[in-house]
């Protein structure tokens, strides 16, 4: 792996897979189980995230307990019953026809957690921010790697973190960052479902492009 170089074929594979990347809804996901051995990959991929100092400051808890699922889903039926009232009428019907979790329908959830390190870490001294920006990295390796083995990931945001940590009995220092929820799929859509709903379009990235400064 030294000095590895990789070909137009490998670079254009791996933007394949990025564009392919999809939010998976409830609605998509099958009850197909996935291997032990592919979820052990999908969060080695994980562990490859770059990280602030190399802290490595991500933890995962694996959930497959129906029981605590539908706790989850309380948490979410709470805060997403106030959650649509912040956007336009227009926009409230669209958002009560979106499926927005499939907390019980994938095999697999996985709560994600933030450990920051009790000495200091390099790189992190005046951005303590940037801790949680690394298991960030982590998540998106999931993401990518899931994709390229045809596996869905869904991350689900709406959710109350007070709630999500007295559920997993998390440790006072550990923060709630993601609930993810695996499992193959009926179908990736082509475009993101979101884009196809004209709830938002792709901005140009040449819109968020400055040069020197922002003026």
């Amino acid at each position: 792996m030294k000095n590895r170089q990789f070909t137009p074929l490998e670079q254009d594979i791996l933007q394949q897979i990025m564009l392919a990347r999809r939010d998976v809804r409830g609605n998509r996901f099958l009850n197909t189980p996935i291997a032990q051995t592919d979820i052990g990959k999908i969060l080695t991929a994980a562990s490859w995230a770059p990280s602030v100092g190399y802290s490595q400051p991500w933890e995962f808890v694996i959930v497959n307990d129906q029981e605590r699922k539908q706790q989850v889903i309380d948490s979410f039926n709470r805060v997403n019953s106030t959650a649509k009232n912040q956007f336009s009428t227009e926009k409230q019907r669209v958002y009560a026809q979106l499926k927005l979790e499939g907390i019980q329908e994938a095999p697999v959830n996985i709560a994600v957690f933030y450990r920051p390190s009790k000495l200091p870490v390099l790189g992190q001294s005046s951005m303590l921010e940037t801790g949680r920006y690394s298991v960030v990295c982590a998540i998106q390796n999931m993401w990518l790697y899931a994709r390229a083995m045809n596996i869905g990931l869904g991350w689900v945001s709406i959710l109350e973190p007070a709630e999500m940590k007295s559920i997993f009995d998390a440790p006072d220092d550990a923060e709630f960052i993601a609930y993810l929820c695996l499992g193959y799929v009926n179908e990736f859509l082509e475009q993101p479902e979101l884009e196809q709903l004209n709830w938002e379009t792709r901005k140009p990235i040449k819109d968020s492009i400055f040069f020197e400064s922002y003026s």
